[in-house]
C-alpha cells in the first residue's frame, strides 16, 4: 500500500491510487455491477420527494441501521467479495469497520451533493475509508467556513481515499455531475457504526 498523505487542516486526508490493481478492480467492478442488490429510493429533501441520482446498497454483517437524508437503510448480509476487500482493507489500514454504503453512479450524470458524513451513529471524528471502482471521477471537498481552499481530487479505478480526524467535523464533499463520463462507478464506503 502506498498511502499519500495529503495536505489539509482541521482533519486527515490520505489516498492510495493504486490500492487495487487494475486486474483486482475489473474482476471487482464488473462482479459487484451484476450480483449486489441495487436499490433505488426516494429522498426527501426540503420538503420534496425524488429519486436518488444513483443506486445504492447496505450491507453489515450486525444488524445496524443507518440514517441519512431521512432514509433509513437496513443492512443486507456482506456480498463474499465485499467481505474479503473488508478484511484486506482492515489489515492494511489498522482499522476496523463493521458497515460499508455502497454508491452505484451508472454515468456523469449521477450524483452526490455537498454533505459531511457525521451522523451521530458513526460517533466522533469517525474514519471513513472510500475505495472507487469503475470510472475516474472527480471528488470535491470545501472548508464549512471558508477558512482553507477547496480541493479537488481524480479518484482513480482501484483507489483508496482515508477521510479521519476532525475532517468530518469540519468538511463537505460532493461528486459533482460530469456529463462527459458515460461508464459507471462503484464506491465503497466502509464505515465504523456505533449502535
Amino acid at each position: 500500500m502506498a498511502l499519500e498523505v495529503l495536505p489539509i487542516v482541521d482533519g486527515q486526508l490520505s489516498l492510495d491510487q493504486g490500492f487495487l490493481s487494475i486486474k483486482q478492480a475489473d474482476a471487482l467492478l464488473q462482479q459487484l455491477l451484476a450480483e449486489l442488490p441495487w436499490r433505488h429510493d426516494h429522498l426527501t429533501v426540503f420538503g420534496k420527494s425524488h429519486l436518488m441520482p444513483r443506486l445504492h446498497c447496505y450491507q453489515s454483517e450486525q444488524n445496524l441501521n443507518y440514517q441519512y437524508s431521512n432514509l433509513t437503510l437496513q443492512p443486507q448480509s456482506y456480498h463474499a467479495k465485499v467481505l474479503q476487500l473488508k478484511r484486506y482493507l482492515e489489515a492494511v489500514t489498522g482499522q476496523s469497520y463493521n458497515a460499508v454504503l455502497i454508491n452505484l453512479y451508472r454515468d456523469g450524470l449521477d450524483k452526490m451533493g455537498w454533505h459531511s458524513d457525521d451522523e451521530p451513529e458513526l460517533g466522533n471524528n469517525p474514519s471513513i475509508a472510500s475505495i472507487s471502482l469503475g470510472a475516474q471521477r472527480c471528488f470535491k471537498l470545501r472548508h464549512r467556513d471558508k477558512s482553507a481552499a477547496d480541493i479537488a481530487l481524480q479518484l482513480n479505478h482501484g483507489s483508496l481515499l482515508l477521510m479521519a480526524g476532525e475532517l468530518q467535523q469540519h468538511w463537505q464533499h460532493c461528486l459533482p455531475i460530469r456529463k462527459k463520463i458515460i461508464q459507471p462507478r462503484i464506491n465503497l464506503t466502509f464505515r465504523y457504526l456505533y449502535s
